[in-house]
């Protein structure tokens, strides 16, 4: 069962509409070097479910290591909004902290997903 959410950055700026891939229960958190810090957790979307209603222009990316991973953020306010995954880049993770109406701490604990060992880092 998908469901359709509308999402937005602190102030405002940036406006989304996702489709999720999961229920919000299946929300999680990496432990990947730049995650660990951001702490935000984020659910699936499917990129083809990701529409930005407002704001492209007030998006900032920010990627490193392998480049594979895509972090967006609001240039204003600087909210974590979504990120394409490295793990799957056909998924977004989308901040459920910026999904009207969900208060991420209804969903503690969240699950963390290894991302310290991730293949792309293995040599």
């Amino acid at each position: 069962m998908s469901a359709t959410r509308d999402t937005s950055c602190h102030c405002g700026a940036v406006r989304l509409r996702v489709t999720l891939a999961a229920p919000l229960s299946s929300a999680s958190r990496c432990d990947c070097s730049f995650c660990r810090r951001r702490q935000a957790a984020n659910v699936t979307v499917m990129v083809g479910d990701l529409e930005i209603l407002q704001g492209a222009e007030n998006l900032t990316l920010y990627t490193f290591g392998t480049g594979t991973a895509q972090h967006f953020f609001c240039k204003t306010c600087g909210i974590y909004t979504h990120h394409q995954r490295r793990s799957d880049p056909r998924q977004y993770g989308v901040n459920i902290g910026t999904i009207k109406g969900v208060n991420p701490r209804d969903f503690e604990p969240v699950p963390w997903t290894d991302g310290v060992n991730h293949p792309s880092d293995q040599t």
